[in-house]
């Protein structure tokens, strides 16, 4: 097990598209995967009955079906002399209700002995996600693809892998203890202002100049906030905890709603807060949520929301950009939000996007921008049309100058 690499999470992990007999009740049965060589190097070759959480995840459902069951590998000619035949039997859940022929199934063992089993929706962006964070490529073999030894640098958990994680419920417990007295000091045991907690993240780490790959900053001063964020935030849940609820369910609830709250709202704004200082540092001319039109307010508009304003400024220099750490379908927000600039960028942390929400965005004319370390999750075709940050910064530069 190594930290910080899929390994402290998973011993291996095994992913098949879905068969017809192994979703349709109404034509099949059949309870059971065929094993491969692969599954024995995880599994063992004798009898055993895993404990599993269920969940079947897509892109469009917010709330996604769980179930707790059991998986059992066993080998069907257990008594035969020289023959062996594995399978794994799975029991009827609502999880296994809600898979289609073409989903994807990915099954991990996890260091405790139990198994997680996530179904994904076919040619989902979710299903996506899942096989780059795995490393697993799409295959048109029926059986399992399995992974072994998950502690390759391409298993290294960073922001966009450690998103994806939460998505099947395996939540990352990274700290920085080193930092949690000096943010107690300066903080004083709470939550700061977002703007004030970005500058203090970007401060911890100086031996990065703001002028270096605007890729490679960006995600470092986000990886960065989010560890120090969850370092301080486990301190303050830990300390609202020891006080207790005296049986209060109302304020429990109310309390759990406000850290989830938190959660969302800070990674967008602080992924505002850091881009701003980007854009500061290389002297880029820009305002910040101003309004255009019908009460509108771009995250970014460029050079500035007076020149947008101005019938007389070529619009043709104006640009903007929308920033969402994750896109899902509010990516269309950014359509409406500034009409005169027709062609739109929208910058996000989201790795493998269906290649299906790209296409439409390329059809709506919003073009994605997404940082060089997480352009690896596309396919090729898809890399070929994506900016980097960089490519946006000097696309605006460019303009600028002109």
């Amino acid at each position: 097990m190594k930290q910080g690499y899929l390994s402290q999470y998973f011993k291996g992990v095994a992913a098949k598209t879905l068969s017809a007999v192994e979703t349709d009740t109404r034509t099949s049965n059949q309870h059971e995967f065929n094993g491969v060589k692969g599954l024995k190097n995880i599994f063992g070759s004798k009898r055993q009955t895993f404990p599993t959480k269920f969940v079947y995840l897509s892109d469009n459902d917010d709330d996604p079906p769980t179930d707790e069951g059991f998986l059992t590998w066993y080998d069907a000619r257990e008594n035969h002399p020289t023959r062996t035949e594995h399978r794994m039997y799975f029991p009827t859940t609502t999880v296994s209700m809600c898979a289609s022929e073409g989903d994807e199934l990915f099954i991990g063992l996890q260091p405790d002995g139990n198994l997680l089993a996530v179904y994904a929706e076919a040619g989902s962006t979710i299903a996506n996600q899942i096989r780059w964070l795995f490393g697993i490529t799409q295959s048109s073999h029926p059986g399992f693809s399995v992974r072994e030894e998950l502690e390759s640098e391409k298993d290294r958990i960073a922001f966009a892998s450690r998103f994806i994680l939460e998505q099947i419920g395996i939540f990352i417990d990274e700290n920085k203890e080193t930092y949690l007295d000096e943010m107690l000091r300066k903080f004083g045991g709470t939550f700061p202002k977002t703007k004030d907690f970005s500058g203090y993240a970007r401060s911890t780490l100086s031996a990065i100049s703001a002028l270096d790959s605007p890729d490679d900053v960006l995600m470092a001063w986000m990886e960065r906030e989010e560890v120090l964020f969850r370092t301080l935030e486990k301190h303050i849940i830990a300390e609202r905890l020891t006080q207790g609820f005296s049986d209060d369910v109302d304020a429990f609830l109310a309390f759990s709603l406000s850290v989830q709250n938190r959660r969302k709202s800070r990674v967008g704004h602080a992924f505002e807060n850091h881009l701003e200082q980007l854009f500061i540092s290389r002297n880029v001319s820009f305002d910040r949520n101003k309004v255009t039109e019908n009460k509108s307010k771009p995250d970014f508009v460029f050079p500035s929301i007076t020149k947008y304003h101005d019938n007389t400024f070529n619009a043709a220099l104006l640009t903007m950009l929308g920033v969402k750490s994750t896109c899902k379908d509010r990516w269309r927000q950014v359509l409406s939000e500034a009409d005169k600039i027709p062609n739109k960028h929208l910058l996000t942390l989201e790795a493998a996007i269906s290649e299906n929400q790209t296409n439409e965005m390329q059809s709506k004319k919003l073009q994605l921008v997404v940082p060089n370390s997480i352009q690896g999750s596309y396919s090729s075709q898809q890399q070929s049309w994506l900016m980097s940050v960089d490519d946006f910064v000097k696309t605006v530069i460019s303009k600028q100058s002109a």
